[in-house]
């Protein structure tokens, strides 16, 4: 009888405590900013970074709430014999800390990049065996987000390797979001938010609209990807796509106003990959819509789910706080489309590319004419 209601209130603990979550009051809703390696790879300099930061301001990105300056890989070059990390002298002369201090004086936060793994992707010195050294490192530079790969790592064991950093980022006692990235390999979304503020669900993106190769997985395959993983984000903790390719030359202006009103559906990190310097009206016009914007930000936190599959076409919804929802038309076929969704509860249904309130017919059907390659996205308020 004993070993009977032993098993029974093992069972109850297991049913009724939900998975613990990490708590470092970081990524309440999904980090805005940008990245360096969608665009630049291993070409990053101290110049470039500082350049990026100034666009971020003068674009009117940092208004629209982006905030995270992030290098990615190949920054660093070597340990000293104190086994301190290193930064490139030659393309970073003035030091991390001072390029960190450079950006935060522009009212903006700093990221940074690290691996799990003994080397980084390119191979430069990973994180392995120094996580405490590294982190207490990050944290007297003023690093606010850790970007964490999943290269060199031999025999290690992921969930608990991504742990140690963790750990490691706490004992430095700097609040930093810590981003996971193992590229979805042992489903990070069943166990990341104990861990992490965001995991990558996939392989890298390529600026691409519908492909697969070498260079990593278009927008449609990765938006397939996010199917029925929605339950494991929420606030401090959130599925993440990818980086953006918005503004990148494999995808035509209508496949960037697409890419970004899905990821923004799907409550991801929106950290722009592209050049912020040159980039046309028409793409700051993409990135700093605020209507879609605020759909990404919403405090409820949720992620869209497909509501209906036509094949060529598409239906996501979004639930959003103050009784009302958002909903993504999408058409992936290369020829135009009219998509349906009935409103019939609708009090208000706003067209947030064109800015304009929509009139639904009389059936409380919203029908759209959407375009190839294209998204007509939507604020619904319901009565």
């Amino acid at each position: 009888m004993k070993r009977f209601i032993l098993s029974i209130l093992t069972l109850l603990f297991f049913v009724v405590v939900p998975a613990r979550a990490l708590e470092n009051g970081m990524a309440l809703t999904p980090p805005l900013g940008w990245n360096s390696w969608n665009r630049f790879g291993c070409d990053v300099s101290e110049k470039l970074i500082k350049e990026m930061a100034d666009a971020m301001v003068t674009s009117g990105m940092k208004d629209a709430g982006y905030q995270y300056v992030v290098i990615d890989d190949c920054w660093q070059v070597r340990r000293d014999d104190q086994g301190n990390i290193v930064p490139d002298p030659e393309r970073f002369p003035s030091g991390i800390k001072a390029l960190g201090d450079y950006i935060h004086s522009k009212g903006l936060k700093f990221g940074i990049y690290s691996d799990a793994g003994t080397g980084t992707c390119q191979n430069r010195p990973g994180s392995r065996g120094y996580e405490f050294q590294d982190a207490r490192q990050y944290a007297a530079w003023g690093v606010d987000y850790l970007k964490y790969d999943w290269c060199n790592h031999s025999t290690q064991e992921v969930k608990s390797s991504y742990a140690i950093m963790r750990d490691a980022l706490k004992a430095a006692g700097r609040p930093i979001v810590f981003s996971l990235c193992d590229w979805g390999l042992e489903e990070p979304w069943k166990w990341g938010a104990d861990i992490g503020n965001l995991w990558r669900t996939t392989e890298d993106i390529t600026d691409c609209w519908d492909c697969t190769g070498l260079a990593g997985l278009g927008v449609m395959q990765i938006l397939d990807l996010e199917v029925d993983l929605g339950r494991f984000a929420g606030p401090g903790h959130w599925n993440d796509p990818d980086m953006l390719e918005v503004g990148n030359p494999g995808l035509s202006l209508e496949e960037s106003r697409a890419h970004f009103s899905l990821w923004c559906m799907l409550a991801a990190p929106l950290m722009a990959g592209n050049d912020l310097r040159t980039m046309p009206p028409e793409i700051r016009e993409i990135l700093t819509n605020p209507e879609v914007i605020a759909v990404d930000q919403d405090p409820l936190g949720r992620q869209a789910v497909k509501a209906r599959d036509y094949g060529d076409t598409e239906v996501w919804r979004k639930e959003l706080s103050g009784h009302s929802a958002a909903y993504g038309l999408l058409n992936r076929s290369d020829t135009p489309k009219e998509i349906s969704v009935p409103l019939r509860s609708a009090k208000q249904v706003r067209d947030l590319w064109k800015h304009q309130d929509l009139r639904l017919s009389a059936d409380g059907v919203l029908r759209a004419n959407v375009p190839a390659h294209a998204v007509v996205m939507v604020k619904v308020v319901r009565e």
